[in-house]
């Protein structure tokens, strides 16, 4: 799909330096553009490669003051960082555009699905299913019985959400997903063996959640498993039964948070954060990658990090005392044998 300089700086409020009619066909880094490449210039540090860059298109800061000549047309504009992501996103929408329904599909009779959207092939719509409009389903779906999805959701090939789930609007869940699985519930018995535990509750997306490939949500033994408004889950990560995310938090990939614990609003965890079950996380904290949380946090807004989990800054103290560990043996043992030769 190719669009000429002067559609781009219509769409853009921006105003055109050379050839309106070039045209591009794509998106690219300014170092690393070509003769059908859009690319922006933001950051001063880049300058040099406008002189040098083969992008067709390059868009600029409105003050943007040229050095000297340069070969690729300009598109001036108020805030450059601002406009190219706005390309982005048009473009990501483009790039992933569906509608209608793919051959091979399995809807059954009482599901109900909203206007627009799509369907892709191998999918599977179970009993009582409710989808809203513009809810794009890719190839390998698989949506139980008694699921709600609310509208101009995206769910990627081979997401799986199991039966009764609840998924708000604007959701994105990429490809391997799996909404309410079984939460790990067995009980111990006399002969050392282990009950399985049914898992009768749900887990409940609320809107604008994004959710990274092959994490998974499992289900409530009981009650719900909750992801509130506006989380953004990583890849790889595992959310146990009956644990509530708050709104605005954001995990990063292999994070594992165990049952029931309650993660406040506005959290940031690192990867590969481990997080012990039924505790509570404050709003606001921010933990470094591979801590290790054993207990509540309850100060709102506090950095932690280690394991087991400090305040960051006493972490930090440590870690430079723990590097000094080798000298300082060594100087207990001269010291040592000092002693002894005298």
């Amino acid at each position: 799909m190719q669009f000429t300089a002067e559609q781009i700086a219509t769409l853009l409020n921006g105003t055109i330096e050379g050839d309106p009619n070039v045209s591009v066909s794509q998106l690219a880094k300014i170092e690393e553009g070509s003769a059908e490449t859009l690319s922006f210039l933001s950051n001063p540090k880049y300058e040099h490669y406008i002189y040098t860059t083969k992008s067709a298109v390059v868009i600029v800061n409105q003050n943007l003051v040229l050095q000297k000549a340069v070969s690729c047309t300009l598109i001036r504009v108020g805030d450059a960082y601002s406009a190219f992501s706005e390309l982005l996103k048009i473009y990501h929408s483009l790039r992933n555009e569906r509608s209608g329904r793919d051959e091979q599909i399995y809807v059954h009779e009482t599901a109900t699905i909203g206007e627009g959207g799509y369907i892709g092939a191998f999918a599977y719509v179970g009993r009582d299913v409710t989808i809203g409009d513009n809810v794009k389903i890719y190839p390998r779906v698989y949506i139980g019985d008694n699921v709600r999805i609310g509208d101009d959701c995206v769910l990627f090939p081979g997401v799986t959400v199991y039966y009764d789930c609840v998924i708000g609007s604007n959701v994105i869940l990429h490809a391997g997903v799996v909404i309410g699985s079984d939460g790990f519930g067995f009980a111990p018995q006399p002969d050392g063996s282990y009950e399985k535990v049914p898992q009768i509750g749900n887990v409940v997306i609320e809107d604008c959640v994004e959710i990274g490939s092959n994490t998974v949500v499992d289900r409530a033994t009981m009650g719900s498993t909750i992801v509130r408004k506006g989380v953004k889950l990583d890849n790889l990560i595992q959310i146990a039964h009956n644990v509530e995310i708050g709104n605005n938090t954001v995990i990063a990939a292999q994070t594992g948070v165990s049952g029931s614990t309650k993660v406040g609003s506005g959290v940031i965890l690192g990867g590969q954060v481990g997080i012990v079950g039924h505790i509570t996380i404050a709003d606001g904290t921010q933990v470094q990658a591979q801590s290790g949380i054993n207990k509540s946090i309850k100060e709102e807004n506090m950095k932690w990090a280690g394991t087991p989990f400090a305040p960051l800054t006493a972490h930090l103290r440590s870690q430079v005392l723990y590097a000094k560990l080798p000298s300082l043996e060594k100087r207990i043992a001269e010291l040592e044998q000092k002693l002894k030769d005298k």
